[in-house]
């Protein structure tokens, strides 16, 4: 692995992220800039093995550097977070040909590539909980023919590379992703992400009219008959402390924010901030427990110290103390809190969309409770 960025570096790239964020959170655009300066600092490809020119990172440092993006534009550390799964994936060995696995990696490396699966479909929903794709892979001599929509698409006019959750066409379909290159005809981005917060991860609508890609480029495909698991427990980890990672770096700017507010703010009936009252103190340390829980869990799941089984129950923690610290800094703030003259309403937007990223509480707490009754067999 290659040096790991310092927590300095990390903190400059906070802050210069943090002075576009709130340009992006209003115009909804795709944060080009912001990318620029993370392939400046080599790490676009952090994730990519150092025999690549990667930096071979683990979970460890990936967490760190999600966590500082986060801090400062959340929607740059969702593109980001992805970039980072989906490289450590598609170095599994036997699921990519070598020339794919070895082009995408490269191009991430080089030129600053990103690359995002598309999932989610108008008429299914998320396909977490069960069902096939109604996007479908035709084979044909040329290669295959891609067909379908895809919605919440995250990344959409920044991505160089889609993996595409479709099926192909065949008795016995294959299913699974599918590589795409942006430059590919027939491919067609509806502008429809119009969300509370992480407006600038650019998730739209993606359409595929007959897209001619290869047919090596069925990338990490199994048959419906045998089907494979999409994420391993290693994937479910990763996934479950990058993205939680994201939103506790929302809350730690928000509880930065409540920290000069209440030391810059002198009412003329106290004579003094309002960090010198009991009430405020009260509320900072309980905002600062929870970010304290979040860092040592997170710390913890990073260096494999939690069972991958344990990865669902890290997201809705670090997520639910997350969103609880916004929610308390608002409380203590009141007006100005909500204002968007202030970052806080920006992030108290923001952390909300925690809760919808897979797996929702609803399935990690479903899966806990079964777990607990199963030995008694019920």
């Amino acid at each position: 692995m290659s040096h790991p960025p310092s927590d300095r570096a990390l903190a400059e790239l906070t802050q210069a992220l943090a002075a576009n964020a709130e340009r992006y959170d209003r115009s909804g655009q795709f944060p080009h800039d912001n990318f620029a300066l993370l392939h400046q600092y080599r790490l676009l490809g952090l994730t990519v093995p150092s025999a690549l020119g990667g930096g071979g990172a683990d979970l460890a440092t990936a967490r760190r550097v999600v966590a500082a993006v986060g801090k400062g534009d959340p929607s740059t550390a969702l593109i980001l977070a992805m970039q980072y799964l989906q490289h450590v994936r598609l170095q599994e060995q036997g699921r990519w040909p070598e020339h794919l696995r070895l082009r995408v990696a490269r191009d991430a490396v080089d030129n600053g590539a990103l690359i995002n699966a598309f999932r989610v479909e108008p008429d299914l929903g998320t396909p977490t909980r069960g069902g096939l794709p109604a996007t479908v892979a035709r084979r044909t001599a040329d290669g295959w023919r891609l067909s379908g929509r895809k919605i919440y698409s995250t990344g959409s006019h920044g991505l160089t590379w889609y993996l595409v959750w479709a099926r192909s066409d065949d008795s016995d379909p294959l299913i699974g992703g599918f590589l795409v290159h942006k430059d590919s005809p027939g491919i067609r981005i509806i502008d429809d992400w119009d969300h509370l917060g992480m407006r600038a991860t650019c998730s739209h609508e993606v359409r595929f009219d007959d897209v001619l890609i290869p047919l090596d480029h069925a990338v990490n495909v199994s048959p419906a008959s045998a089907p494979r698991p999409e994420l391993d427990g290693e994937g479910q980890l990763w996934m479950s402390v990058l993205l939680p990672a994201l939103y506790d770096g929302v809350a730690q700017a928000a509880r930065d924010w409540l920290v000069q507010f209440l030391l810059s703010r002198t009412p003329s009936n106290l004579g003094a901030p309002l960090a010198s009252l009991g009430r405020f103190q009260e509320v900072l340390g309980r905002i600062d427990t929870l970010l304290f829980a979040n860092r040592n869990l997170l710390d913890a799941a990073a260096t494999g110290q939690v069972d991958a089984r344990h990865a669902g129950q890290i997201k809705h923690l670090v997520s639910s103390n997350a969103i609880s610290a916004v929610e308390l800094a608002i409380e203590a703030a009141g007006n100005p809190g909500l204002s968007r003259r202030n970052p806080l309403e920006r992030h108290y937007r923001d952390v909300l969309c925690s809760r919808i990223h897979t797996p929702q509480d609803d399935v990690v707490l479903g899966q806990v409770g079964r777990a607990a009754l199963a030995p008694a067999g019920a």
